[in-house]
């Protein structure tokens, strides 16, 4: 710790921030008396001093005192100004004025762009306005950061907003709102989000008519933002004219780290495989970069300080030109701390240089803290630094050539992979040797190759196309081979988001598996001293030099010393091993059930998705949601990546609960809001059986998931009236509707020797589930006809109530054609679910149902306004939680 101050300081910065970060009030003061304490222990225990330790102290309490500081600060001042509370402003109409301070995006017909707010009023009746703010009151929200989105009203307009650019003054009316909250256990915030960009509100406009733009005639900071813009849209279009297709937007990112035009496919395959990062600008580009601006600058015979000053001054021109993400932040300000102590000949260690790079982004932002970007960046980097002088020795056996681009992939491998799992909740066990393969191919050939061109574009066209087109062909070799790696499916592992503490000791467990066994591989490869002459000086501590004189040993190079380690070291590494692959075991498998289901039934919007769990572990998913199309799009509107609830909010929600395979999906009928997002579940996860009503629907979307099922050889079955089905002793599911279709009529059509249906509502299949001794309907969109045909059944057989019913969820999003008074008499359920979506077009659900909910003394609980319903199952009760609420209630 003496050798590094700096990174000492760095190291208790972070944890302080962390610690602010993770708790407030009373958990605050008691995480930093336990980093304090722990500090102490290190002069009780060590040798250092109290000076220092005193330092590291105050390194923590700043940290955690600056947090909350900018934390005090990150609030809106737009309610205060305006007089109104956050919920009034919530959906008004409002002009706003300010300065774009952002990129301006656009994808399909939506344009994105942050807006610093100098003035804002609200408007009455859509066109007069009100009052201005209370006097003394409108300096509380200038400044304010806006996220706008402006969605365009025809073609025409793409053209307009195509003039817009940072540091425009605008003025635009439009509709603020709340960012959107988390509405699942796990599921991404959106209002979190942006607060750690301290953005507090959204301002949705409508058409380019309704944002007045004037271009700035005065120099200011942003005119640099403002160049520099315009510098990369003329680096991307010089990219569009001599690359094609997805070729473009590839090397868009590989370059200038310009992603808006990756396609979407593409940048799927290579996260499958853990290749993303180099779509991004990092550490890799910014040294050469560097690298060769110190080669031309000898080549021209300036001085080393005249160089090492130039570089020193062009590296920020890089980092800007390249997007200035936190990857490429980070790497810029390590080579230009490196290049100034090079300069003066100070801080040549590189943990000093990568700590003093963390310190000035933190202070900077202490936000950066939670970006996916900055931690991985800063994380691999430690990384390399640390493990990779362990694991070199243990790769002794390699060739030279090949030892260092293994070690450095492997450590690369091993660090980020807590990280990994923790946001993307999945790795490839391919992912070491794409890396080991892709990375230098791409970095040292492709790139270059690229680079190239591009420069040579306005210089030299043809030699450009030449570079271009072979550059082309490099690239579809890489498509190709990426694309074939991806099929071996099964070496693709989903993991639930661990743990911080096992992320901890994750890493403690590797360093000391490293370190331990490069010490074992010194000892027992150190040559053994004489009995007869060396020993004594060996016990002695000394040694003869070199010069023929004598020197003191240290520790580390004592025969005795070494001989021990080699004792013992197989043992430790061994046992180190075991734990870590104890603990890998114990992150891959989900959380143990301890007896009890579960049964969630998720917010997806305006549809239904319900996630059932039993006491033995399987997993089973009724429904998936799906994203509602009105109509076909026309093709300028269409978005690279446009929101489908799948792909966006439910295949993530399963991966972050770590759910390895679904052991069956029920598809209860073939419309769109139920069926639409088992695509990306059938494309993402594995599932072992898919049961459905029998029937097929006429619509691509429903067929292309049928043939993706198919083709991932999951079993298909038609479930109907009677069948049952046992996933374990204490759960059973029995099957209620639909009938057994050998009465079809004779004019019902068939493809493939499956009935096709065009409204699948009637069919819907129905089931009750038995769990814990406690009992659950689920319903699907069935309606009054197939409830009283059930009900009616019943009575034939001498049956005039069914069973109690613990939970009913509600069919058809509450609508009135469902949930008739002789089902609920029939049923009598304690409890009702209704899944519908937020202020949805349907009016669901109903008021009548309501009604009929409680006449029944159903309690109720709606997605819509508590989000996610889950409910822990066990034989004494039924536990139910609520994402939007903090309250439990229980089921008896």
């Amino acid at each position: 710790m003496k050798e590094r101050p700096l990174l000492s300081f760095t190291v208790c910065w972070v944890a302080g921030s962390a610690a602010a970060c993770l708790s407030s009030g009373n958990g605050l003061l008691l995480a930093w008396a336990g980093l304090i304490l722990l500090l102490v222990s290190l002069r009780v225990w060590g040798t250092v001093s109290w000076k220092y330790i005193a330092v590291l102290c105050l390194s923590i309490s700043l940290a955690a005192g600056y947090w909350e500081w900018n934390e005090a600060r990150n609030i809106s001042g737009i309610p205060e100004a305006l007089g109104s509370t956050i919920a009034e402003l919530n959906g008004s109409p409002v002009e706003a004025r300010g300065t774009i301070v952002s990129v301006v995006e656009r994808d399909g017909d939506r344009v994105d762009f942050i807006m610093k707010l100098s003035h804002m009023n609200l408007l009455v009746d859509g066109d007069d306005y009100s009052s201005d703010p209370l006097d003394g009151q409108d300096s509380k929200m200038q400044g304010e950061l806006i996220a706008v989105q402006i969605k365009l009203l025809a073609e025409q307009e793409i053209a307009v907003a195509a003039e817009w650019r940072r540091g425009d003054e605008v003025l635009l009316n439009g509709v603020l709102e709340e960012p959107a909250v988390a509405r699942n256990f796990g599921g991404f915030d959106y209002r979190t989000y942006l607060h750690t960009k301290k953005i507090h509100w959204l301002l949705k406009g409508q058409g380019a008519e309704n944002i007045r733009v004037t271009v700035p005639d005065s120099w200011s900071p942003l005119t640099i933002l403002r160049l520099n813009d315009s510098a990369r849209t003329a680096l991307g279009a010089e990219l569009d004219h001599l690359f094609q297709g997805r070729h473009s937007g590839y090397m868009k990112g590989l370059i200038i780290g310009m992603q808006d035009d990756l396609d979407p496919d593409t940048f799927k395959q290579f996260s499958q495989l853990g290749l993303t990062h180099i779509l991004a600008i990092s550490g890799m580009h910014v040294a050469v970069y560097v690298g060769v601006l110190l080669f031309l600058f000898r080549r021209f015979r300036l001085t080393k300080e005249t160089a090492l000053t130039l570089t020193f001054l062009l590296v920020p021109v890089y980092v800007l030109l390249s997007g200035a993400g936190p990857s490429i932040v980070r790497a810029g300000l390590m080579s230009m701390i490196a290049l100034l102590a090079a300069r003066v000949g100070m801080l040549k260690d590189g943990l000093n240089i990568l700590a003093a790079s963390a310190l000035v982004m933190l202070i900077w932002n202490p936000y950066m803290l939670l970006s996916v970007s900055f931690q991985l960046s800063f994380l691999v980097t430690l990384g390399l630094m640390v493990y990779v002088p362990l694991m070199n020795p243990l790769l002794s056996i390699l060739p030279r050539w090949l030892k260092g681009a293994v070690s450095v992939t492997l450590v690369a491998q091993l660090v980020s992979f807590p990280l990994t799992i923790y946001y993307f909740n999945q790795f490839s066990l391919l992912s070491f040797v794409a890396n080991l393969v892709f990375v230098p191919f791409i970095t040292f050939v492709v790139l270059p190759l690229g680079t190239f061109a591009l420069l040579l574009g306005r210089l030299w066209e043809d030699a450009a196309n030449v570079l271009a087109h072979v550059t082309e062909l490099l690239n579809n070799f890489t498509f190709y081979a990426v694309e074939w790696i991806n099929k071996f499916t099964g070496g693709v592992l989903i993991w639930g988001s661990p743990s911080l503490l096992w992320i901890g000791v994750y890493y403690v467990l590797l360093y000391g598996l490293l370190y331990v066994a490069k010490l074992g591989k010194e000892a027992r490869s150190a040559p053994q001293y004489m009995e007869d002459e060396t020993r004594p000086l060996a016990e002695a501590g000394l040694s003869v030099n070199s010069h023929g004189g004598f020197g003191r040993v240290g520790n580390a190079q004592l025969a005795v010393g070494a001989s021990k380690v080699g004792r013992w070291s197989g043992a430790i590494v061994l046992l180190l091993a075991v734990g870590l692959g104890m603990l890998l075991y114990r992150g891959y498998q989900s959380d143990g059930q301890a007896g009890r289901g579960t049964i969630s039934y998720l917010d997806i919007g305006q549809g239904d998705s319900i996630l059932i769990t039993t006491p033995s572990g399987a997993h089973i998913l009724v429904d998936g949601g799906g994203t509602l199309n009105f109509g076909q799009k026309e093709e300028w509107r269409v978005r690279r990546s446009p929101f489908e609830v799948g792909a966006k909010v439910l295949v993530p929600l399963l991966k972050k609960r770590g759910i390895h395979r679904l052991d069956a999906i029920i598809l209860t009928h073939g419309d769109q809001d139920h069926a639409g997002g088992l695509q990306a579940v059938l494309e993402e996860i594995p599932v072992s059986a898919l049961l459905f009503n029998g029937t097929l629907v006429d619509r691509e979307f429903y067929l292309g998931m049928m043939r993706t099922a198919l083709e991932r050889d999951v079993q298909l079955y038609a479930v109907h009236q009677g069948m049952t089905l046992s996933p374990d002793d204490q759960t059973e599911l029995s099957f209620l509707w639909p009938e057994g279709r050998g009465g079809e009529a004779s004019g019902t059509p068939y493809q493939n020797g499956i009935p096709l249906l065009e409204d699948q509502n009637h069919d819907s299949v129905a089931f009750r589930l038995e769990m814990n001794g406690r009992n659950f309907l689920f319903t699907g969109d069935m309606d009054l006809e197939a409830e009283e045909e059930i009900v009616e059944q019943a009575k034939q057989k001498g049956i005039s109530a069914g069973p109690f019913i613990d939970v009913l969820k509600v069919a058809h999003h509450g609508s009135k054609t469902s949930s008739g008074e002789a089902w609920l008499d029939f049923w009598q359920p304690a409890a009702a679910v209704i899944s519908a979506g937020v202020n949805n077009l349907y009016g669901h659900p109903k008021a009548e149902v309501l009604e009929r909910l409680r006449d029944n003394q159903a309690s109720i609980f709606r997605t819509d306004q508590q989000g996610e319903v889950q409910m822990r199952v066990r034989a004494e009760g039924v536990e139910v939680r609520y994402k939007l609420v903090e309250a439990l209630h229980f089921v008896q």
